[in-house]
């Protein structure tokens, strides 16, 4: 260890006036420090030097050269696009069961709780619908809606009033586009047995599409007990699509009737057949509280014949929105190249 150090050793020389080198040079001055100075001022030194070269490093200059401690570490562009790409392996979807099939390759692209039986509300009326066809019945032939067409209990409002007269026809379209369960009920109540010859024939329908997980028991789908699993309602869509008048009543836009001296306009339950992005082949909605929001659908989404299931959609909107983001989805696979080429 050095000396005691005296004022002047530790100390910069003092100056009374004048520039520096008026009075000594450099060397002197440092030799007029202690030594622990020196070591202080050779660390701010490095410090600085520290300092200054970060942000060469930073900048990426050379992001082929990994910089030393940094080896293991992503760089955050390559962090973002890893994320982007795991984001888009699943669709992020709320509704609690789910069933979408590439059926153009026959293949499942997405499933969630698709073999799981749920009640499926309204989306019935497809079953319904296929099976009064099958009947060829006249669409034609005047039916009258009467007070046995009547219910109590949800779902029993309907704009078809007793003494209403249409055809079949018009009462199948109803039921399938504006989801009117008086509609289904009358078309249950004129097929050949009544409402129950009707369900016998629509579980015997469901058991030769091979819905294994399916059971009816009204035609209108206001019961709970009206189950099907997803994977089997896909089975559903494709048989329904198949037929040219449920393609074209479920996916009318809107439709207008005449009840005695008026005229009565119903809109389509599914506002997805108003929006020009969307090519919809056939769908149905459904709800009571005990299934919540359902939607099936077939649709072309990018040269691709995909059919859409989603059950139990928690919220108003929230059925469209999980539709629109499978759309969005697929298109982002396809234009990716992820999807399996045709």
């Amino acid at each position: 260890m050095p000396a005691a150090l005296s004022r002047d050793e530790t100390h910069l020389p003092h100056f009374s006036g004048g520039t520096y080198c008026e009075h000594a040079n450099l060397a002197q001055a440092v030799q007029a420090m202690s030594w622990k100075r020196r070591l202080l001022i050779l660390a701010i030194g490095q410090l600085f030097s520290a300092a200054a070269l970060s942000p060469a490093l930073a900048s990426g200059n050379n992001p082929s050269t990994p910089v030393a401690g940094d080896a293991a570490r992503t760089s955050p562009r390559l962090t973002t696009v890893r994320a982007r790409k795991s984001d888009w392996d699943e669709p992020d979807l709320r509704s609690s069961s789910v069933f979408i099939l590439d059926a153009t390759h026959s293949s499942v692209l997405y499933s969630r709780r698709a073999d799981v039986p749920m009640p499926i509300a309204s989306i019935t009326k497809l079953m319904t619908a296929l099976v009064v066809l099958q009947a060829e019945q006249s669409l034609d032939e005047a039916i009258q809606i009467t007070r046995d067409d009547i219910f109590r209990g949800k779902g029993a409002h309907s704009r078809l009033t007793p003494g209403t007269t249409l055809p079949r026809g018009d009462l199948l379209h109803l039921a399938l586009m504006s989801s009117e369960n008086r509609a289904a009920y009358t078309l249950g109540r004129h097929y050949p047995g009544g409402v129950p010859a009707l369900v016998q024939a629509m579980n015997a329908r469901a058991k030769a599409l091979g819905m294994s997980h399916t059971h009816f028991v009204d035609p209108a789908g206001l019961s709970s007990a009206n189950v099907a699993s997803p994977e089997d309602l896909s089975k559903l869509v494709i048989a329904a699509s198949e037929n040219p008048i449920i393609r074209e009543y479920s996916t009318d836009k809107g439709y207008a009737i005449r009840a005695g001296r008026r005229m009565i306009d119903f809109r389509n339950t599914d506002s997805l057949v108003s929006n020009p992005t969307w090519n919809i082949i056939v769908q149905k909605t459904g709800y009571i509280s005990e299934a919540g929001k359902c939607l099936v659908m077939q649709a072309i989404i990018e040269g691709r014949t995909v059919v859409i299931v989603l059950l139990d959609s928690f919220g108003k909107y929230t059925r469209v929105a999980d539709a629109k983001r499978i759309k969005k989805w697929m298109e982002w696979r396809l234009s990716a190249g992820l999807a399996r080429e045709g």
